[in-house]
């Protein structure tokens, strides 16, 4: 079993380490995925969520995290009610402990060949965008994608 897209993948370094932990049986949300991360890069966990900071954050994003369910699922509605609810939860602490005014959040559920998403391990992104005109355009999640298909466009330079 993989745990990983690779053709959704949007960087040759994200698909690097994809390659490696998966070579390892390793699923890099699980919990032992997720002791791989510095501490520093964590900053919450709950009794059922981590979330962090994404070692490959979108283009144009002033911040972008992960809220990463402990328990393996590929779908919001497989986690049991307890973590369902402990979301909302882990969403507010880090809203409020960030002091953020604005974000986007975006969940991929399903099959990650078919919902754009590199890891088969359901996770929401909790995006902030840069603010005023002059900054680097709207971020763009992918929620789609075809089996086999061309990875992500190369991000801009």
């Amino acid at each position: 079993m993989t745990f990983y897209c690779f053709e959704n993948a949007r960087t040759p370094g994200q698909v690097a380490e994809m390659r490696r932990l998966d070579a390892a049986g390793i699923c890099l949300f699980c919990p032992d995925g997720l002791a791989r991360h510095p501490p520093e890069r964590i900053l919450l966990r709950t009794r059922h969520w981590t979330a962090l900071h994404n070692d490959f954050p979108y283009p144009g994003t002033r911040m972008h995290l992960l809220l990463v369910p402990r328990q393996h699922a590929t779908d919001l509605t497989g986690l049991p009610g307890a973590a369902q609810q402990d979301f909302w939860h882990a969403l507010e602490a880090v809203v409020s402990d960030q002091e953020l005014t604005y974000y986007g959040l975006g969940v991929r559920n399903g099959d990650c060949r078919y919902t754009g998403a590199s890891i088969a391990h359901v996770h929401a992104h909790l995006l902030v965008g840069e603010p005023g005109p002059g900054g680097p355009g709207p971020v763009r999640m992918r929620f789609s994608a075809r089996p086999g298909g061309p990875a992500h466009p190369p991000d801009p330079a």
